[in-house]
């Protein structure tokens, strides 16, 4: 079955090269959400590897802003957690928490609400896609603020020649799809 539902998932990743910018081969999830039998799988695989690997350790899943905010919920319900959110610098109300992190072309910065989580609750990081890791390393960080467990991070889709991984140091990794 597992086979089967990679298969599907795979089948509905989309390639634009030359996107954003020449020499970038985009990897498109759109087909995947506007396919429910394909979303159906992505999120069984996924939930599926967290319950193998962790069982019922996990306290919340962890969306990023803004393509994990489409996997994280639904991650979520499925293994019947919460969703907490990790956004954009000024999208959440409240007292937050921030980290910044580099991009190719500058920087930015996340945040969380400073009471999303209490300390030592064990979180998972969603989001669709891992490229040079700065996100969910920042993510991490500020989970981290939080005195929060980061058990593992997930994605869809892993760019592996970005090397995006390895900025996660020891915190666990695992992508359904992966692209040179």
């Amino acid at each position: 079955m597992a086979d089967s539902e990679l298969r599907l998932v795979a089948q509905r990743i989309r390639s634009f090269p030359d996107f954003p910018v020449p020499g970038v081969l985009f990897r498109d999830i759109s087909p995947i959400l506007k396919d429910p039998d394909s979303f159906r799988a992505s999120i069984s695989l996924l939930a599926n590897h967290l319950k193998k690997v962790h069982g019922g350790r996990i306290d919340y899943i962890a969306g990023l802003d803004s393509r994990g905010f489409l996997f994280g919920p639904s991650l979520a319900q499925e293994l019947g957690l919460g969703c907490i959110l990790i956004r954009k610098r000024g999208k959440l109300p409240g007292p937050t928490v921030c980290a910044s992190y580099a991009l190719e072309y500058g920087k930015a910065e996340l945040e969380i609400q400073r009471d999303a989580l209490e300390p030592g609750q064990k979180v998972v990081v969603v989001d669709d896609l891992l490229a040079t890791g700065g996100t969910m390393r920042a993510a991490c960080e500020l989970l981290g603020q939080l005195q929060a467990q980061v058990l593992e991070c997930v994605s869809l889709v892993e760019l592996t020649s970005l090397k995006g991984r390895e900025k996660l140091g020891a915190v666990p990794f695992f992508s359904l799809l992966q692209y040179e």
